[in-house]
């Protein structure tokens, strides 16, 4: 699968950033499940998503507006988590990278 969906590459590679910024600033247990649990939301989400594109194009080869808004809804979901990921990492790593220049 990642071979062919661009978006799932994308997603794997800004993975990268938050597991060694975890690693670089020590996490903790409760951290890192969330981080986990945020990548895995939006990693999954890209799995339906991908799925549902896949169940879309072949129930409808035509353009259809449902079909349209469907594919729309999935990937405003991916949109969704990915946001969320975004949040949660931010309210993880900004208060220790402040810390880690504040400390002389």
């Amino acid at each position: 699968m990642t071979t062919t969906q661009k978006n799932m590459q994308r997603h794997l590679a800004i993975t990268s950033v938050p597991l060694l910024l975890g690693l670089w600033l020590s996490c903790s247990l409760t951290e890192w499940c969330l981080l986990l649990l945020t990548i895995g939301l939006v990693l999954c989400c890209e799995v339906i998503n991908t799925a549902i594109e896949c169940a879309v194009d072949l129930a409808s080869p035509e353009i259809h507006p449902l079909a349209g808004r469907s594919k729309d809804l999935a990937a405003g979901a991916v949109l969704l988590a990915s946001m969320i990921a975004v949040l949660i990492g931010a309210l993880i790593f900004v208060p220790k990278l402040l810390a880690f220049i504040k400390s002389p």
